[in-house]
């Protein structure tokens, strides 16, 4: 079954325009299952759809000869005529290809058949940003729209569970009892799609370990040139003991005996690839900002739990909660405009999300009735910031700034 995700929306305005439409995202995070969900859209409209999986080695030799021997394959397949004409005048070609990032120049392909088919829609996906920007070069400014894709939102955990949820609805104890359920659910085992439609926790777990060993550790040691493959594989699992901790790359450095460029390098990689993100601290003074100590989040708990503990737990623990609501607060804002908050005398905010000029505070607490409101109100007083909110599972609804996870 194909589920519509909530970035879908978004993309389908820009499937009548010129732009490329680009997914980037993690491997396993369902852009394949985007593509087919824009394919099977377009199909029920009578639209001519072409498919090229570039896992496919075939594909990849055909379309690294470029655009001419692309334009054979699209006649081979009824598309075109001998010399190379649209069979159908009146009917746009649209073309998925996924794992773009797999051909030798993907630029200058996409960005002739871009320039001089107009009446060939491409929409592709990359796993990789890191490879896409080394690989993408500046002659495609202007051509593409770019799409990141996470692993599910809990809204999105909702609908692949087939649970009726809606965001205005009024919630009965009953309903407030299940849906607590299913968030610890959510933040045990982690948003990827595959995970989430996989009912036995034993399953979970060894569908989990494979998107480490054959994407995570393999793609990044592949992009990073890794030669000594267990002092990487120890950093990993440092990194994900600490997620929603701050980065101390010197400690990191020591702890794994790996040279420091080398660690920054490193990390450098695993956010272009979607595994972690540096959340860097808010500051009046954007400059100032850009020098401080950044958080470091895993995007996904059950990928950070399988790293940090070798099996995903019955109970949420440590810094798990703290970086699921990151996962959700990406999903709904733009990764970039999430931050944190600390001064020097430890005073500290989880997130302030930084939108449009205005700043919203946000505590990530397990129970309520743990949230310490003192580090809060200095920021408000400071930045002369009226909202924010506390966000947690157990405990009491005491104030209208306290709201469970799904109602953020």
């Amino acid at each position: 079954m194909l589920y519509e995700r909530q970035v879908a929306k978004e993309i389908k305005k820009y499937l009548t325009t010129e732009d490329i439409v680009v997914l980037h995202g993690a491997r396993q995070v369902g852009k394949t299952h985007l593509l087919y969900y824009f394919k099977e859209l377009l199909e029920k409209e009578d639209k001519q759809v072409f498919y090229i999986d570039l896992e496919d080695s075939r594909y990849v030799a055909i379309l690294d000869l470029g655009v001419e021997s692309f334009l054979n394959l699209l006649a081979e397949e009824g598309f075109l005529d001998k010399n190379g004409d649209k069979k159908n005048s009146k009917k746009k070609i649209y073309v998925f290809i996924d794992e773009i990032q797999y051909l030798k120049h993907p630029s200058s392909f996409l960005k002739l058949v871009s320039d001089h088919h107009k009446d060939i829609k491409l929409i592709v996906s990359g796993s990789s940003s890191f490879e896409i920007k080394n690989k993408f070069s500046d002659s495609l400014v202007g051509r593409t729209v770019n799409f990141e894709i996470f692993s599910l939102s809990f809204e999105e955990f909702l609908l692949f569970k087939g649970y009726p949820f809606s965001k205005d609805q009024v919630f009965t104890q009953r309903k407030i009892d299940e849906l607590k359920k299913l968030f610890k659910e959510y933040i045990l085992f982690g948003g990827y799609p595959k995970i989430v439609l996989t009912r036995e926790k034993e399953k979970k777990e060894k569908y989990l370990q494979q998107i480490v060993d054959t994407y995570v550790r393999k793609d990044i040691r592949d992009l990073a040139e890794i030669k000594d493959i267990e002092k990487f594989n120890k950093l990993l699992e440092v990194l994900a003991s600490q997620s929603g901790n701050l980065l101390n790359v010197s400690e990191l450095s020591n702890t794994c005996r790996i040279a420091k460029p080398t660690v920054e390098r490193y990390l450098f990689i695993m956010e272009n690839t979607y595994i972690i993100k540096l959340v860097h601290p808010y500051s009046g003074n954007i400059r100032s900002e850009l020098f401080k100590v950044p958080k470091i989040f895993f995007y996904d708990t059950g990928l950070m739990q399988m790293l940090w503990l070798k099996n995903l737990q019955k109970e949420i623990i440590g810094n798990v909660f703290e970086t699921g609501i990151f996962s959700e607060l990406v999903k709904k804002y733009d990764k970039d405009t999430i931050l944190y908050w600390r001064t020097k005398d430890k005073k500290e905010i989880d997130f302030i999300v930084r939108k449009n000029n205005s700043l919203l505070p946000i505590e990530a607490k397990i129970n309520f009735n743990k949230f310490n409101p003192s580090a809060i109100k200095y920021f408000q007083e400071k930045y002369s910031v009226d909202t924010y909110y506390v966000t947690a599972l157990e405990g009491d609804l005491l104030h209208k700034e306290y709201l469970y996870p799904w109602s953020l």
